[in-house]
C-alpha cells in the first residue's frame, strides 16, 4: 500500500440534538479515504478525524509492502533465506489472513504479491498471455509456503521470490482499528470508509442507523437495496471497471492465484460483517470463487452475508438477504 496525502474538501454539518456530524476525506493508500464522526462540536471532530489519519500512517508503516522498512518489506526482503521477527500485531493479522486462505482453499491468498504482472488492464492489452505464461506466473504463490513460528513470533516465506501483500485485508484491518481507536477516545459514533472498506459505530444524531446503499454495477444510476448498518461493516469487490476482453469472454482485473487466470462470472461482491478485515479477505475469496460456491461458503459462516451481482446482472443473496425487503 502505497500513502498519498492530500486533503481533498473538509465538511462540517451542523445538526440538532446537540451534536454534529463532522466529515474529513484525504487521499490515502493510494485510495480515497473517508472519516465521519459524530461530534460535540469542529474542534473534537477534527481531533476524532486527525487520530484516524495517524493509526492509518502507524499501520501503513508496518504492513505496507510499498515501503522498504516495514516488517512485511522485511519478510519479503529475506523470502526463502531466514525467517523475520516481526510485532504481535502482524504477526497476527497474518495468522488470521492465512486462516482465511484455508477457508477459501486459496481463493484468497496475501501470497498473490508473488505473481508476475502479465495481465494488463489499462487498455494496452492486444492478446491473452500463453497459457505457459499464465502457469508460470503464479508459480511462487501458495499460501501453505508462509511459515509461522507463533513461539518466537516469526514469518517465513519458504520460496525464494514470494512476497506478501496485505492489500486485500490490510485496508479493512485499518477500518477496524481506526473505530475501536476512536471508541477508546470517546467517540461514539461515526462511519470510516477506506477504499470502500466500511465500519460503522453507534447511530446518527436523530437517533437513526447509519445506511449503505448497494448499487448494481452494470446499472450505476439504480440502487436495488438500502442496509442499516448497526455497528457492522460492509465491503465491496468489484470487477466493473477494470477487466479485458478477449475472444467475447470478460476477464476481470481480480486474479484466481491458484491458476492466474482472471475470475469470471462476478462483477460484484458485498460482503456484510461484524469487523471490515474479514469482510475484506472474503469479498475477494468469494469473487474468484464465483456464485455457487461463494454463497455456499458464505451460508456455513455465522455472522457474515453477502450480494453477488454477476456479469449478467442477476442479483444473488445468501440466505439472510432478502432484497424485496431492503428497496
Amino acid at each position: 500500500m502505497k500513502l498519498i496525502f492530500i486533503p481533498f474538501f473538509l465538511l462540517t454539518i451542523a445538526a440538532s440534538y446537540g451534536q454534529m456530524i463532522y466529515k474529513k476525506k484525504l487521499s490515502m493508500l493510494g485510495s480515497p479515504f473517508e472519516i465521519t464522526v459524530v461530534a460535540k462540536d469542529s474542534l473534537q471532530g477534527n481531533e476524532y478525524a486527525n487520530l484516524a489519519v495517524l493509526e492509518v500512517k502507524r499501520i501503513e508503516n508496518l504492513i505496507s509492502d510499498w515501503i522498504p522498512t516495514t516488517q512485511i518489506s522485511q519478510v519479503n526482503k529475506y523470502a526463502g533465506i531466514r525467517a523475520v521477527k516481526v510485532d504481535e500485531e502482524v504477526f497476527d493479522l497474518v495468522e488470521r489472513a492465512l486462516k482465511i486462505s484455508k477457508i477459501t482453499n486459496g481463493a484468497f491468498d496475501i501470497s498473490y504479491a508473488s505473481m508476475d504482472k502479465i495481465w494488463k488492464f489499462d487498455g494496452s492489452m492486444t492478446e491473452m498471455p500463453t497459457e505457459e505464461a499464465i502457469k508460470k506466473s503464479v508459480e511462487r504463490i501458495g499460501y501453505q509456503k508462509v511459515i509461522l513460528d507463533k513461539k518466537n513470533q516469526t514469518i517465513f516465506l519458504k520460496d525464494v521470490g514470494m512476497k506478501l501483500g496485505l492489500g486485500g485485508i490490510g485496508q479493512g484491518y485499518i477500518a477496524d482499528k481506526i473505530k475501536e481507536l476512536l471508541q477508546t477516545k470517546g467517540s461514539t459514533s461515526g462511519i470510516v470508509n477506506v477504499s470502500g472498506d466500511i465500519n460503522t459505530w453507534g447511530k446518527q444524531p436523530d437517533g437513526k442507523p447509519w445506511t449503505v446503499a448497494i448499487v448494481n454495477p452494470i446499472n450505476k444510476n439504480k440502487v436495488f437495496a438500502t442496509f442499516p448498518l448497526n455497528d457492522s461493516a460492509v465491503e465491496t469487490s468489484g470487477s466493473y471497471e477494470k477487466y479485458v476482453t478477449f475472444n467475447g469472454i470478460r476477464y476481470s482485473h481480480i486474479i484466481d492465484p491458484r491458476t492466474g487466470y482472471p475470475a469470471q462470472g462476478v462483477v460484484s461482491v458485498s460482503v456484510f460483517a461484524k469487523q471490515t478485515e474479514i469482510a475484506d479477505a472474503l469479498a475477494t475469496g468469494i469473487f474468484v470463487l464465483g456464485v455457487d460456491v461463494g454463497l455456499d461458503l458464505v451460508n456455513q459462516i455465522k455472522g457474515i452475508q453477502c450480494i453477488i451481482v454477476d456479469d449478467k446482472g442477476k442479483i444473488h443473496t445468501s440466505k439472510g438477504i432478502n432484497i424485496d425487503n431492503k428497496k
